[in-house]
């Protein structure tokens, strides 16, 4: 396996699930040699501050808690599952990613969403919300996002 199943990344999972916790990311990135995954980073700060973390010149997987409201009496809680595929990756990773997302998806395995991308702007948080309410099949909004 890719190393997703490690203690710490397992904790980390365990961590954003929790409504107890206040960790709401997490990031997977390749050691400087080898195939084996390792945890990069966790944050508090939402998709915003995740999004800083991403590399562009590597393949990464993240996990990430997304809380929004429905309308005035409702608050939602969704997670994605994030594939980034860095711009100035090296080209066998970036043709691997998605064998090996399989990988960790089997570790990361509760998600509303999976968000492929290459540019920081297709995780903006306002469309990753309207892929949320989609996905969660209630949009109390009327469908305006």
């Amino acid at each position: 396996m890719s190393g997703a199943n490690s203690p710490d990344i397992l904790a980390a999972y365990d961590s954003i699930r929790s409504d107890k916790e206040e960790q709401n990311w997490l990031l997977l990135s390749y050691g400087a040699t080898g195939n084996k995954l390792q945890l990069t980073a966790t944050g508090t700060g939402g998709l915003s501050e995740l999004t800083a973390q991403l590399d562009d010149s590597q393949v990464q997987y993240a996990y990430v808690r997304v809380e929004y409201a429905n309308d005035a009496e409702s608050k939602r809680v969704k997670f994605a599952f994030v594939v980034w595929i860095g711009e100035n990756a090296k080209v066998m990773r970036k043709a691997r990613a998605s064998i090996e997302a399989g990988d960790v998806k089997k570790v990361l395995s509760h998600y509303s969403v999976e968000l492929t991308a290459n540019d920081k702007g297709d995780l903006d948080e306002q469309e990753v919300v309207k892929r949320l309410r989609k996905a969660g099949g209630a949009d109390y909004n009327g469908g305006r996002g």
